[in-house]
């Protein structure tokens, strides 16, 4: 990717083709340059000015629109991975987890004692206690085992 430096464009100068940094990814770009550099050649130095000027005015408008669409890429980017968390189902707080369950078993227990107390005397009350206390263990045994996540480290009365 050569390109005449515009510096070197009188007569007797050295027209040997100089490499142009960052241009040979562009060739648009490149394109444009080569017709700045031919331009200010045909046009001489008192156009130097405006030919460049407008040059970076094309190069700056190729910037701004590469950076817009980068911009554009991440926001859509961060829209599809909010979208994503958004319909994957919340989880509980821990203090929900770990006594929800267990406050929705004793507001429970009531009843059931009474209805088991009432029919089957003393052991239909223990037989229903004995059945409370163990769904309450299972949960307990089940939150234990499952890694929760973001607790890197147990809280306190774990």
């Amino acid at each position: 990717m050569d390109s005449l430096d515009p510096r070197d464009t009188g007569p007797g100068a050295d027209t040997a083709p100089r490499q142009a940094p960052g241009l040979g990814k562009d060739p648009d770009l490149r394109r444009e340059l080569d017709a700045t550099v031919r331009a200010r050649a045909e046009l001489g130095d008192e156009y130097d000015s405006a030919l460049a000027d407008s040059f970076l005015e094309r190069v700056e408008r190729r910037i701004d629109d590469a950076v817009d669409r980068r911009v554009r890429r991440q926001l859509a980017e961060r829209q599809l991975a909010d979208a994503r968390a958004a319909r994957r189902p919340a989880t509980a707080g821990p203090w929900a987890e770990r006594y929800g369950f267990a406050l929705i078993t004793l507001v429970l227990a009531i009843p059931l004692s009474a209805i088991a107390g009432g029919t089957a005397g003393l052991s239909g009350l223990v037989v229903a206690w004995l059945g409370i206390i163990g769904v309450n263990a299972a949960q307990s045994v089940r939150l234990n085992r499952e890694p929760r996540a973001g607790h890197d480290h147990p809280a306190p009365g774990d």
